[in-house]
């Protein structure tokens, strides 16, 4: 099916320029005609008073963990999960899954992300819904080799990519998830990391997150977990590696060594008190860099243009420097950058051959004007509600502000539905 997004103002090549066209042919950008003919296409979409930009990527999150949102909050990391979120998880069941990734799900799109990556559980019914729900994953099964469920989380996460990589149309693609330094042991680790070389999956994990994980890991093996991982070999199959807070200079060249690529939380961050994250240095030694949500429940949100926000502000803030994260890096850790961190090779960018995966921001809106410069107004005055039009695959999922697959009200029942029955249980 063709598609043409007609008269846009197209953020392509570090630049905004008006009044353009996009050509979709299918699931890709086929080109940028400059008089085309309407009767060529199928079907035209208005472009008028939008941004056309790369459909947005979140490159770390829970998503089934909407169900704990306001339900355990202004806690230290450790206590949260150990008093309230841990114990709640043990009474997870693949609906309450299922509903709470669907609500995860269309908040992301109405928020214009087009691709995420998720680590939990039950990832089978977080595949089915991404599969019917036709946005991007990477999906990873979270695994913790200190727990009874070691063994079965090993073996889920291999079903896992047996049954789902590149399937749902090449949009679903599959992680390993060791959660955590602190949470595996350095056996687990090595079986973890021989099963991605046997599969030729990447791994995706938490490190360096907050200063008492990194100081246990250094009474522990003598070492940084950064080196700890790179010596067990993980960063040797590509690595996906979420907060990376506490990082020294000897770690940040491990990781650009290795290419290593971070997801970076600064909401979850600044919620659970776990610091800043050193982004300018990583940026500057050329570590790619994405931004995440982490779980709902530790963010209270899934607004991935939120995270933007924060990244621009937040670390001039910290650096008392206001030139440290510009307008157009934040919004490239948005699109290009969480392409990359996901390891895709073609979204990311407005460009011909590229998936069009397309957010469409609607300009009108009074903190639109005066109109100086629409990255600066992208990066620093937009909202999430501004989204206007979201395409994945070249198939619109929002249109003008409605959805176009998922029955929201439907949504917002089951999530209901299944909250009052996990915390029954609790």
């Amino acid at each position: 099916m063709k598609k043409l997004i007609q008269d846009v103002a197209l953020y392509r090549d570090h630049d905004v320029t008006e009044h353009q066209n996009i050509a979709i042919d299918g699931t890709k950008i086929t080109g940028f005609p400059e008089n085309p003919v309407l009767s060529d296409y199928d079907e035209v979409i208005d472009g008028q008073q939008m941004l056309a930009l790369p459909g947005f990527v979140n490159t770390h999150n829970h998503i089934a963990m909407t169900v704990f949102r306001s339900y355990a909050d202004d806690m230290q990391l450790m206590d949260w999960l150990q008093k309230k979120i841990w114990p709640a998880e043990d009474k997870l069941d693949g609906d309450v899954v299922y509903a709470q990734t669907m609500l995860g799900i269309a908040e992301m799109i109405r928020c214009g992300t087009t691709s995420f990556a998720d680590m939990y559980f039950f990832m089978d019914d977080v595949a089915r819904a991404v599969d019917a729900s036709g946005i991007r994953a990477c999906l990873s099964r979270g695994m913790t080799g200190i727990t009874p469920s070691a063994e079965t989380a090993l073996k889920e996460n291999k079903q896992l990519f047996l049954d789902w990589h590149k399937k749902g149309d090449g949009r679903i693609t599959v992680m390993l998830g060791p959660h955590a330094p602190y949470t595996n042991t350095p056996e687990y680790l090595s079986r973890v990391v021989d099963l991605a070389h046997e599969l030729g999956a990447e791994i995706h994990t938490h490190l360096s997150e907050t200063k008492g994980e990194v100081e246990n890991i250094k009474k522990q093996y003598g070492k940084s977990p950064i080196a700890w991982f790179n010596d067990l070999g993980i960063f040797d199959v590509g690595c996906l590696a979420a907060h990376c807070v506490w990082v020294d200079d000897d770690d940040l060249d491990i990781m650009l060594q290795k290419h290593v690529r971070v997801a970076h939380n600064p909401g979850s961050n600044l919620k659970l008190a776990s610091g800043f994250a050193p982004i300018a240095k990583m940026l500057k030694k050329g570590i790619t860099v994405g931004l995440g949500t982490d779980g709902a429940s530790s963010n209270n949100n899934l607004d991935i243009v939120e995270e933007m926000h924060l990244a621009a502000l937040v670390h001039k803030a910290n650096t008392l420097d206001p030139t440290v994260i510009p307008a157009e890096t934040a919004i490239n850790m948005l699109t290009e950058g969480g392409a990359k961190c996901l390891g895709y090779t073609d979204i990311g960018k407005l460009e011909a051959g590229y998936k069009a995966d397309i957010t469409l921001v609607d300009r009108s809106g009074l903190h639109w004007y005066p109109k100086h410069d629409s990255l600066s107004l992208m990066a620093y005055s937009a909202n999430s509600m501004d989204v206007d039009t979201v395409l994945v695959n070249g198939e619109v999922l929002l249109r003008h502000k409605e959805f176009t697959k998922l029955d929201i009200e439907k949504i917002k029942a089951e999530a209901e539905r299944t909250k009052e029955k996990l915390f029954a249980q609790i």
